[in-house]
């Protein structure tokens, strides 16, 4: 109505969860679906309680421009009955009007919608597919597998309105032949009566979680049709032993063709006797396939990371790690060993760079095992490794080394080590030229021996 009377863009935005969402526009082609709270003119105003009149908003920092260029704007709050800011309402002009009396009538305007809100109930709730829009992109957004998890369960339970959310999942630190199930993330409604709901489920004994979990992935997403006292509960009594009465469960990776216990399963539950219907599962399947997918791109991710920065071949860092170790490094403390291989070169020439494959990883492993906790191991070359190291002296360091040739003997070869440690005035390249040189110096002698770096 109030378009009628000026050729002005006007949005009411409601708060609705974490945002001011526009439920009614007027007067452009394109408006913005909701704004986050705190930003632009609309946070600002809907967080003061008060109208503004902005004549130029090219000069207000907080202005949020879409669409044609806009000279003016004039944004109100929608106040409900106790007082409290429930939404604004935003008038924007593209070309220069008089603008007297319109905050007047926008404020109205605010004061009348907020009261008609009020018998109506308050602003509209978030729709269900709302609520798993926004907890779809914070699973996007988690940055390790418990954050993942944690959100999925939070999403389940507040999409379902049931009292407690858990993931069952296998154990990650038994061998698979050995695997237990427990509860490894957990989250339940804030209301004290339903805590003791996820600590009695917690307390469960492995093996009937393990068979539970089988049940709940056997076939796919399942859900219960009423009290258990009543119908048939049968393989689920340590649930009902719980105080369980509703129970949706739905396994990690619903919707794949072939579905796995070892996976996990999202496992939603009350201690109120419900049927839940079926588009409300059919969401959580969708809840927990994208729950699924993030935890196969942060796999994937750490697999990604692992190749970049790691030799494929032996396992160990190569030089962008080395790169960085030595810019961490401390002068005055970190030693620098080169190490190469004696006569590896004849390896390959005779025996084939297969045979100088295996050279090269039992060589690794052989010095990786004789380094102490803390030192670092890289390979910087074809036969080249070099090892950095924090020792409080020159000498330290030449006991590390010493025990890197012993290593290697033990292997039936023999290495060269050079060693430095970093002045304290020294870049680490300094020193590093310094360690290769006495490596050089250890390989005219004779090979297989240490030499520190003068």
């Amino acid at each position: 109505m109030l378009s009628r009377h000026t050729p002005a863009l006007i949005e009411a935005l409601l708060h609705v969860k974490d945002q001011l969402r526009c439920v009614s526009a007027s007067g452009a082609w394109q408006v913005f679906s909701a704004v986050p709270l705190g930003h632009g003119v609309v946070g600002r105003v809907y967080a003061s309680g008060k109208p503004v009149t902005i004549l130029d908003v090219a000069n207000d920092p907080d202005y949020i421009r879409l669409g044609p260029p806009i000279t003016s704007e004039i944004c109100a709050p929608i106040i409900d009955r106790t007082g409290h800011p429930v939404g604004v309402i935003n008038a924007e002009w593209a070309e220069a009007q008089p603008l007297d009396g319109w905050e007047e009538t926008l404020t109205e305007a605010g004061r009348l919608l907020g009261a008609r809100l009020s018998e109506l109930g308050g602003p509209p709730a978030e729709t269900r597919s709302e609520q798993l829009l926004r907890h779809a992109l914070a699973l996007t957004n988690a940055e390790t597998d418990a954050e993942v998890l944690l959100r999925a369960c939070r999403a389940a339970r507040e999409v379902t309105g049931l009292a407690a959310a858990v993931l069952l999942r296998p154990a990650p630190d038994l061998l698979p032949e050995e695997q237990e199930l427990r509860v490894v993330v957990a989250a339940s409604s804030p209301e004290p009566r339903d805590r003791p709901l996820v600590a009695r489920l917690g307390q469960i004994e492995p093996d009937r979680l393990a068979a539970l979990l089988d049940e709940a992935c056997r076939y796919g997403a399942s859900y219960t049709l009423g009290d258990p006292a009543v119908l048939d509960a049968r393989g689920f009594e340590a649930l009902t032993a719980a105080g369980v009465r509703t129970m949706i469960a739905v396994p990690l990776g619903a919707g794949t063709p072939v579905v796995s216990s070892s996976v996990g399963a999202l496992v939603v539950l009350d201690e109120t006797a419900i049927v839940p219907d079926s588009a409300l599962v059919n969401l959580l399947e969708l809840l927990a396939a994208q729950a699924s997918t993030c935890l196969e791109k942060l796999t994937t991710l750490r697999r990604l990371h692992v190749q970049a920065n790691s030799d494929p071949l032996t396992g160990l860092r190569h030089g962008g790690p080395f790169g960085d170790r030595l810019a961490n490094a401390t002068p005055g403390r970190t030693a620098l060993l080169a190490i190469d291989i004696d006569e590896f070169k004849a390896v390959n020439d005779t025996l084939g760079h297969a045979a100088g494959d295996r050279v090269l990883v039992q060589m690794a492993v052989a010095l990786q095992q004789a380094l102490r906790l803390g030192d670092e191991l890289f390979r910087v070359g074809g036969d080249e490794f070099v090892a950095v190291i924090d020792v409080p002296s020159a000498a330290e360091a030449l006991l590390v080394a010493e025990r890197l040739v012993a290593a290697a003997r033990a292997t039936g070869r023999t290495i060269s080590v050079g060693v430095a440690v970093q002045g304290e005035l020294e870049p680490p390249e300094a020193a590093m030229y310094r360690a290769d040189q006495a490596l050089y110096a250890v390989k005219r002698n004779g090979r297989n021996g240490v030499r520190l770096a003068p």
